[in-house]
């Protein structure tokens, strides 16, 4: 893996309170990664400037070098790293997740749904040393965060982490594993352009039908626009109404977090077909926000109910609907009478039916700085937040969507408005998408596999992602190619996305350039081309400290 970056960058544009000035397009530096081939040589884009070029390969010391522009070729020599322990810090954090030894199965796939939900668990961040007093304090912040680890995990995994941490880093062979390079990723180019900084969070994207794409910063209640053709990229502060206070309905979430200005809390991007305009769902406001492209000007939704909009996609007839994880919701807007419509899903008893009745007021004692969330027990089913999270249209119109702590999918017939709900054979349906045939394609977010449900004769097909050890992955989203009958998959503890061949049921990994990389959603362009963005929480913790935006190109 060779990336190339430029050697002594510009002064990026930080006046905005450390971010680019709203509303002027500025030229980003990108950085490009390319693979050599069986021969060992690689062709990277031409330079005018002095560039910096590190060269990583599993096994080996990283190499970087500078070479000035008129130097057209250099030979590159890579030692193999022969230190048990930087080999073992050299594997990506599903290689020490998958090793960690903090009791049974069960106890393993409840604490990768819980304590894996934003950031990769068994980085360089997460596994180092720390006191059981010190887990303690973490997993009480995690609380706080959203974070539903049952409560007598709570109380006793701060020992076993410290032990099973302490363990690994002693004994650094028993590490092992990670993701197998494929034998062509000479023929893939990954570009890179830095968004945000390291208090940024790049949360879902959108290729718009002005071939421009937008990325959502979820703390900073900005909205990027990149031009992938000339890498311009520009910066829209998503308006704050008068009265909204910093973090919005659920200010006490991040009390103590270094840096954010947000009321908002930008989350997930649809775009309408019928006139371009993008729609984003604020997580921490009852309200949708509408973008229009053309003019550049926002126009803000008050829903007047539900909590914490999540996952957006719109119909062919031009409604608009996402999830509201936290009120048990599907919110549907009609654009044509500007009105909102909300779907209760069922709740799983009475305690549930009154927590998530009482969620907007439990957030209130919560910013009050009443620590709500972490005198209420959880019990192993997170009764009180099913948290209906991920959604998708399906070509006939009805519209589909998973609830992560339930262990169902459900559908809506938009026609009757009748709610169906399915059980699904495995832990942790996160976010879906349906395919040209119908099918439903789900992340199995704690048992890293995806799922496959059809309709058509009700039955799921499941197949594990290609990781070692087995079982180390948190797939976080996924799309589908419909063109290719390609399922391309986030491989966040393994700094991978990886591309499931529907036909022939085989797997492809495209490793990404940095370490510690945290993705959340996928966008496939026409041609196949695909998009993500670095979008770790917090993102400090991705190597270099930069989240990007990130674009896989197959030559």
């Amino acid at each position: 893996m060779v990336t190339q970056t430029v050697a002594n960058p510009a002064p990026r544009d930080v006046s905005d309170n450390g971010y680019q000035q709203p509303g002027k397009p500025r030229m980003t530096e990108i950085e490009t990664t390319a693979f050599t081939s069986q021969t060992g040589t690689v062709r990277m884009p031409d330079v005018t400037v002095e560039m910096n070029y590190r060269v990583r390969k599993p096994g080996y010391k990283d190499v970087t070098i500078r070479i000035p522009p008129d130097q057209k070729s250099v030979p590159i020599t890579v030692d193999k790293e022969t230190d048990p322990g930087k080999i073992a810090e050299s594997r990506p954090a599903n290689a020490w997740l998958g090793a960690l030894d903090i009791g049974d199965a069960n106890t393993k796939k409840h604490f990768q749904m819980q304590c894996g939900f934003c950031h990769q668990q068994g980085n360089a961040f997460t596994r180092a040393e720390r006191s059981p007093e010190d887990w303690h304090e973490v997993i009480s912040r995690m609380i706080r965060y959203g974070s539903r680890l049952p409560t007598d995990l709570q109380k006793s995994l701060p020992d076993k982490l410290s032990a099973g941490y302490r363990k690994l880093r002693e004994n650094p062979g028993l590490v092992k594993g990670g993701v197998a390079w494929d034998s062509e990723l000479d023929k893939t180019v990954i570009t890179e352009w830095p968004l945000g900084n390291a208090m940024s969070q790049t949360h879902d994207m959108l290729i718009a039908a002005n071939k421009m794409i937008y990325v959502a910063d979820n703390i900073q209640d900005r909205l990027y626009k990149v031009d992938p053709m000339t890498n311009a990229v520009t910066v829209y502060k998503i308006p704050h109404k008068p009265g909204d206070k910093p973090g919005g309905l659920i200010a006490g979430r991040l009390k103590g977090f270094p840096s954010h200005d947000s009321t908002s809390n930008a989350h997930s991007l649809a775009e309408s077909k019928r006139d371009g305009h993008i729609f984003i769902t604020p997580s921490a406001q009852r309200r949708l926000v509408e973008f229009d492209p053309a003019s550049e000007t926002f126009l803000l939704h008050e829903i007047g109910a539900g909590f914490y909009p999540h996952t957006i996609r719109i119909d062919a007839k031009d409604n608009v609907w996402f999830t509201l994880a936290l009120s048990n919701q599907i919110a549907k807007f009609d654009r044509f009478t500007q009105k909102f419509t909300l779907f209760d899903l069922p709740a799983r008893g009475l305690k549930e039916r009154l927590t998530v009745s009482s969620i907007d007021k439990l957030f209130q004692l919560m910013n009050w700085g009443l620590p709500v969330s972490n005198w209420m027990p959880v019990d192993w089913a997170a009764t009180g937040t099913p948290l209906p999270y991920g959604i998708d249209v399906a070509p006939d119109g009805t519209v589909w969507f998973a609830r992560l702590h339930t262990q169902e999918i459900g559908k809506i017939d938009p026609a009757t408005g009748r709610i169906t709900m399915i059980p699904t054979p495995f832990i942790g349906p996160r976010r879906l998408r349906i395919d040209a045939e119908g099918n439903v394609w789900i992340v199995a977010f704690a048992e890293s596999k995806i799922a496959r449900y059809s309709p058509a004769d009700g039955k799921f097909s499941l197949f594990d992602l290609p990781v070692e050890p087995k079982g180390s992955e948190t797939p976080y989203s996924l799309n589908v190619d419909k063109k290719r009958g390609i399922v391309w998959v986030n491989g966040n503890q393994s700094d991978a996305l990886f591309a499931f061949h529907i036909k022939s049921q085989t797997w492809r990994t495209v490793p990404l350039p940095r370490r510690t990389t945290f993705t959340r959603d996928i966008e496939i362009a026409e041609d196949g081309t695909v998009y993500t963005s670095n979008s770790n929480f917090p993102s400090w913790h991705i190597e270099g400290g930069q989240p990007t935006l990130l674009r896989i190109e197959q030559k």
